[in-house]
């Protein structure tokens, strides 16, 4: 059996702002799944978009010991985020 690491990262401003422009957009699932894309967002350490089989955004993070680590979050996540009321997202190692 193989042992997943398991790391929580804390919501920094960056991501904060991500999630704040993306509930700017007022889309839904819906209208997200129509142009979902797995780079529309790059900031600092931060790449993803969309992901039209998840029905969620999916994000690559650059952790600082250079290790990349992946994470989901929902729509309604990503209002909590933007809002300051989500402080957590669990990050996922690649496999």
């Amino acid at each position: 059996m193989k042992i997943q690491t398991h790391k929580q990262l804390r919501v920094d401003d960056e991501l904060r702002g991500i999630c704040q422009s993306i509930i700017s957009e007022e889309k839904s699932d819906e209208d997200w799944l129509k142009i979902e894309s797995d780079d529309m967002f790059q900031v600092g350490p931060y790449e993803g978009g969309y992901s039209g089989i998840e029905q969620e955004f999916w994000f690559s993070y650059l952790y600082p010991d250079s290790k990349e680590w992946w994470f989901g979050f929902s729509l309604p996540d990503a209002k909590r985020i933007a809002e300051g009321n989500l402080l957590y997202i669990d990050l996922i190692e690649p496999t």
